[in-house]
């Protein structure tokens, strides 16, 4: 006979209702709570953290650390003062969460924190007996579920928590996860930290540097950015993978720029007596502004098409297309819009998002940037077309 497992999740915004939701399965009841109002056809959600909390194995706490809306790396930030998450809303959700939460139960946190703030900041206000695990995870917008449900780590961090705790929610993942051969790292509270934001700060330098080919390419004029880029990208034996490997649009979204300014945070706290990561953010606005320069060098109307931080999204925090738009608008007076016409005169067009767009109704006598060079001609209305950061020219 199989057993029911109920598991709690609090916080259900705009990742931690697709999580809630994955972890939903045949023989597993998932109870959800979020200060707002949501639906689900999936879990249950109650209007009160004591239901979700009452007899339920795991609690998951998912509520939001954010940064100043400055911060999201729409516009540019490594000139600002460098800032820690915000933990309000965690700290006032443990707060809530004491009162209702018994001895023996287990309190799974998986929100953003910098090394060193589950054990510094949460574990002295949590109630005594109660198992604490932090568990982030690698997902994004866009790809939640799936990402949610294939990790390529399960990252469980805890400290005094007994083996038999972990191993639970190790076998809890287990029995939910599509991707069988995703490891776990079992690890400690400020090793667990660490994992989750160095992963997401390696992607940013990795992007960054990609990118810079691109740079070095446009300056050059002899060197097809790609072949530099698939040369290394092929080089796994020290490289590491093959991801993020091909120069285009800098990194972007909600989680990436902000997580290298709080690392910012932690170099100065620590005194480290060097910051890479303003390095890396300094690296990115650099790079937005050669492409807007690039854009406004044709002397007409500007459209970016891909205003999101990625493909099939609407969200635009972190939106790598408004930091390029901010330049433009800094650097010139030219008319900028995004992701539609702005007249029926000829125009500069941004493909920002890789594949998208390559059936707009580009004005005729249009110029398109591409800054992934793949496009190509598909209609004969277009001056011409611009391959970003290749010698060639078409």
């Amino acid at each position: 006979m199989t057993v029911t497992i109920n598991v709690g999740f609090i916080g259900l915004g705009k990742l931690g209702l697709e999580c809630a939701e994955a972890m939903s399965q045949h023989d597993i009841d998932v109870h959800g709570f979020d200060l707002y109002e949501r639906k689900s056809d999936k879990i249950i959600i109650h209007e009160n953290i004591k239901d979700v909390i009452y007899h339920n194995k795991f609690i998951f706490l998912a509520v939001e650390t954010p940064h100043h809306e400055y911060y999201d790396g729409s516009i540019p930030s490594s000139h600002l003062k460098s800032k820690d998450f915000n933990y309000e809303f965690v700290l006032n959700a443990l707060y809530q969460i004491n009162e209702y939460i018994e001895e023996g139960q287990t309190l799974v946190l998986i929100s953003t924190v910098l090394p060193g703030t589950c054990r510094e900041k949460f574990l002295p206000i949590i109630k005594k007996g109660v198992n604490f695990i932090y568990n982030p995870y690698l997902i994004a917008m866009g790809t939640t579920t799936w990402d949610m449900l294939n990790p390529e780590m399960v990252i469980i961090g805890s400290n005094n928590v007994s083996k038999t705790v972990v191993h639970d929610l190790e076998k809890f993942y287990k029995k939910i996860l599509q991707k069988k051969e995703s490891r776990f790292e079992l690890v400690t509270l400020d090793e667990a930290e660490c994992i989750k934001i160095f992963y997401n700060t390696f992607i940013s330098a990795k992007v960054s540097l990609v990118n810079m080919i691109q740079d070095v390419a446009e300056i050059n004029g002899n060197i097809d950015c790609d072949v530099v880029a698939d040369a290394l990208s092929n080089s796994t034996q020290r490289i590491i993978s093959k991801s993020y490997m091909k120069p285009g649009m800098g990194d972007g979204g909600p989680c990436h720029p902000r997580d290298n300014i709080a690392l910012r945070f932690l170099a100065e706290k620590l005194h480290l007596g060097y910051d890479l990561f303003d390095s890396i953010m300094t690296s990115r606005e650099v790079q937005a502004e050669k492409l807007a320069k690039k854009l406004i060098s044709f002397k007409l109307p500007i459209v970016i098409l891909g205003k999101s931080y990625k493909p099939g999204v609407s969200y635009t925090e972190g939106s790598y297309s408004l930091l390029v738009g901010h330049y433009v608008n800094k650097l010139s007076n030219i008319e900028l819009g995004f992701d539609e016409n702005i007249n029926d005169d000829p125009c500069t067009y941004l493909l920002a998002h890789r594949g998208c767009h390559y059936d707009f109704n580009f004005n005729v006598d249009s110029i398109v940037v591409d800054p992934w060079r793949e496009f190509e001609q598909n209609s004969h209305v277009l001056r011409k077309i611009i391959h970003y950061g290749k010698k060639v020219l078409l």
